[in-house]
């Protein structure tokens, strides 16, 4: 069996994380989304890999190569633009040979999953329950039998919702041929799948695990499942006198100084410099060659590489992309006083405490303050002493 992943998309509602990088390749427990799927693919039993791949394409083939370092073949093809999943998927014809399954680069799912989604009759779809389907296409069924499609709407008719994750055969590709142009100016994989529920042919498997990785706050909760399941392991240096309440993945060349406080799963990449005397909490994921210094307090965040945040600062349940760097005394406020759900841009987080979505190469001064809720472009610069709220384009600069 083979697996098709659509992978060719910018991402726009992750900006500024994705202005340098696709959306795939966000990291999560350190490594790209995009290899924790194909992680899971392979452990289900699948080696043999198609990625569609578009905005970004450099940086998925550099980092994928053929393959054989995760154990799995993969072959590319290229989706110009960026026409919907029907035409995404279009572009593997001639490539798949065989009944195959077809996933969304942008989710974690469990390879027990896939393995059972394979061992159905195809076509099949993955479907997944959630306590928020308004936000998601719904899919109505009869048994196993789906018997409709929904596309959002703030009524569902079900808490079913579509995964992202489907088991064909090689004929679909007919299908796909007929396909017209949408509203919305694209090429839907819904309206092949319309004809599908017509004939009654198309089943569901419900997905015990299923993350949508849509907006930068879902890559918290996304980071914390993985981390949730690796095993701790110490490639670096730990001093004496570091307190560790919790798994700690620690890699090469990296050093732990003492008096550091670990509470919660942590993983840190290569190269990094953690402390003396900082304090790490929750599910953390520190990327390589970032120094995190003396009385720098991180809780539930994830930071890219090459960023430092080094003397007297605190982070709360943030993303910050790479080459930051934080002026000491800065803080990321993670709390509103009236302890509501945190909006960015008018649309709800759905959490009660979050952060900021930091991008690339942001250089904060001394004593700055970052309000919740907060996005700041890559490249800006911002001041001593200076306030930060709402959103910042690319290159702010804050005297």
């Amino acid at each position: 069996m083979e697996a098709v992943i659509l992978a060719a998309g910018e991402g726009t509602r992750m900006r500024p994380l994705t202005a340098a990088r696709p959306k795939v390749m966000l990291p999560l427990a350190n490594s790209p989304m995009l290899e924790h799927l194909i992680c899971a693919v392979r452990d289900a039993g699948i080696t043999s890999i198609v990625l569609v791949v578009g905005y970004g394409e450099r940086e998925v083939r550099e980092w994928f190569g053929d393959g054989a370092r995760l154990g799995v073949s993969i072959r590319y093809v290229v989706q110009r633009r960026q026409l919907g999943t029907a035409d995404a998927l279009r572009t593997t014809k001639g490539l798949v040979s065989e009944r195959f399954l077809m996933l969304n680069g942008d989710m974690i799912v469990g390879a027990e999953d896939l393995r059972a989604l394979a061992a159905t009759p195809a076509p099949c779809m993955g479907v997944h329950e959630s306590d928020h389907p308004q936000d998601f296409g719904v899919v109505t069924v009869e048994g196993e039998r789906i018997t409709g499609l929904e596309e959002k709407s703030p009524q569902p008719k079900s808490n079913l919702i579509n995964a992202g994750v489907y088991l064909f055969e090689p004929e679909i590709y007919e299908r796909l041929e007929r396909v017209p142009l949408s509203g919305r100016g694209e090429y839907e994989l819904t309206d092949a799948l319309d004809d599908y529920i017509a004939e009654g042919r198309l089943s569901a498997y419900t997905l015990s695990l299923w993350m949508d990785v849509g907006a930068p706050w879902d890559l918290l909760d996304a980071n914390a499942t993985l981390m949730d399941g690796m095993e701790p392991e110490i490639l670096g240096t730990v001093e004496e006198g570091v307190v560790v309440h919790g798994k700690l993945i620690v890699g090469k060349d990296s050093v732990v100084k003492a008096g550091t406080y670990i509470e919660g799963d942590c993983i840190i990449g290569e190269g990094a410099m953690i402390g003396p005397h900082a304090y790490i909490r929750g599910s953390t994921a520190i990327g390589d060659r970032c120094h995190i210094g003396h009385s720098v307090e991180i809780k539930n965040s994830i930071i890219f590489p090459e960023t430092k945040i080094p003397h007297f600062n605190y982070i709360g349940d943030s993303v910050i992309g790479s080459y930051c760097n934080f002026g000491a005394g800065t803080k990321v406020a993670n709390l509103r006083h009236d302890h509501g759900t945190i909006r960015i841009n008018g649309k709800s987080t759905g959490r009660r405490k979050f952060g900021a979505i930091i991008g690339d190469h942001v250089l904060f001064g001394i004593n700055c303050s970052v309000n919740v809720g907060s996005v700041i472009g890559s490249y800006s610069l911002i001041g001593p002493h200076s306030l930060v709220e709402g959103t910042l384009k690319d290159r702010t600069v804050i005297r």
